[in-house]
């Protein structure tokens, strides 16, 4: 409990830091997500699989 008291106060003193000095500083800009190409997926080389296929046991009694 001490610890997990700790660690929250912490994490409150840096974000009411951080909150008190964005006036200072102002926000940072923000990345545009579609900056990177899209990915073709039906393009995409199919991924060998060495070994026998995985199924679950959904029936533990029988095996």
């Amino acid at each position: 409990m001490v610890l997990l008291g700790t660690v929250a106060l912490c994490c409150t003193i840096v974000a009411g830091t951080l909150a008190l000095l964005e006036p200072v500083f102002g926000r940072m800009p923000e990345r545009q997500v579609a900056e990177s190409k899209p990915v073709d997926v039906a393009a995409s080389e199919a991924i060998r699989v060495i070994g026998a296929p995985f199924v679950p046991n959904v029936k533990p009694r029988e095996r």
